[in-house]
Formats: C-alpha cells, sequence, structure tokens
C-alpha cells in the first residue's frame, strides 16, 4: 500500500539516543501527537499514535494501539489535532458522552464515537485535551467516553482545517494479536 505525507506534515515523534529507532536511536513520543510513518519499519513505529493519509479532497486518519478501544481514543485525538493545535489546550473542565453503534459492528461503533465527538465539538464548541473511554462494550456497541479539556476560543487555539463529517467510505479496522489499526476518512 502506498501512502504519502502531505508536504506540509511535520513529525512530532523525538528521537533520543538508545537502540529503537531505524537508526538505533530510542524512540520516545507523546500520547495523541502525530508522527511520520512512512520513513519508518513497521516493527519500529511507536507502540501507540496515528497519522495522516493523504486522500482526495479530504483526510484519512490512520491510528494504531495495541488495545481497539486506545487506536479509537488516537483516531479521536488525530481528528482533533487536525482541526488545532491539542498542545494549546487546558482542562478546564470535562463531559461525560455516549456513543451507541446503531449498524453492525466494530466498524459502526467508531463511525458513532468520532461522530459524536465531533458533533460536541460543533454544538458547544468544545475541545478536548484528554479523551478517556471508561466503557468499551463490543457485544453491546457502545462506548461510554469522558473527555476533559476547554472551549475552543480562536484567540488561543490556532485554526486548523475544519472536519465536516465523519464518512464510512474505507473504513476500516484491523485487529491483530497486539495490536489494532484503525482508518477513517473525514469530510474537510
Amino acid at each position: 500500500m502506498s501512502e504519502s505525507i502531505p508536504d506540509n506534515f511535520e513529525s512530532e515523534l523525538e528521537v533520543n539516543s538508545g537502540e529503537n529507532g531505524l537508526d538505533g536511536s530510542e524512540i520516545s513520543f507523546v500520547i495523541g501527537q502525530s508522527v511520520e510513518l512512512p520513513t519508518m519499519d513497521e516493527s519500529k513505529r511507536p507502540i501507540i499514535g496515528y497519522e495522516y493519509v493523504d486522500h482526495t479532497a479530504d483526510i484519512q486518519l490512520h491510528a494504531w494501539a495495541p488495545k481497539l478501544q486506545d487506536a479509537f481514543i488516537q483516531c479521536a485525538y488525530a481528528m482533533f489535532a487536525y482541526m488545532t493545535d491539542l498542545d494549546t489546550v487546558d482542562i478546564a473542565s470535562s463531559v461525560e458522552l455516549q456513543a451507541e453503534a446503531t449498524g453492525d459492528g466494530l466498524d459502526s461503533l467508531l463511525y458513532h464515537f468520532l461522530d459524536e465527538l465531533l458533533f460536541h465539538f460543533s454544538a458547544e464548541y468544545f475541545v478536548p485535551k484528554t479523551i478517556e473511554i471508561t466503557k468499551f462494550d463490543r457485544e453491546a456497541l457502545k462506548i461510554d467516553v469522558t473527555i476533559s479539556g476547554e472551549d475552543f476560543e480562536l484567540s488561543k487555539h490556532p485554526q486548523g482545517t475544519e472536519v465536516k463529517a465523519i464518512t464510512y467510505s474505507n473504513l476500516q479496522i484491523h485487529e491483530k494479536e497486539n495490536m489494532c489499526d484503525v482508518f477513517v476518512i473525514v469530510d474537510i
């Protein structure tokens, strides 16, 4: 699979001395920050994270983590980080939300999880600094989530690209023994 990264993409990967990186250096990262993967061997990528993949007129979010619920969270961070710099967000309050799939399967649950978060951002102008799934029910296809952050203000939070909608187009969930990858195309 050939993936490309936007020309203006800047990696948030920090490289320190050690033995885990491509050049023998240790890889460290901040959860909720993007990293550039095409230069990395999959076995060397951070355990948890996300990236942006170019898509015609839209953007594809690719997130991964050892547990599926953490991959869902990383995908949500990717969506919000595309709209603003999450480093500028402080925690002023918390909100509890629930997402429930109306269709069959985990793909529907991922869609509704992101859609609920995007709706809350659009209706309440609330941008999260932290996202915690407190209940992940694979059988009932329900997620309870607590988001902590603050109201979005242009004077404080740089405006990125607006995410208009979540799509089912090419939505994918890949679960392996120790790694889960999710792919979601969002309408920008």
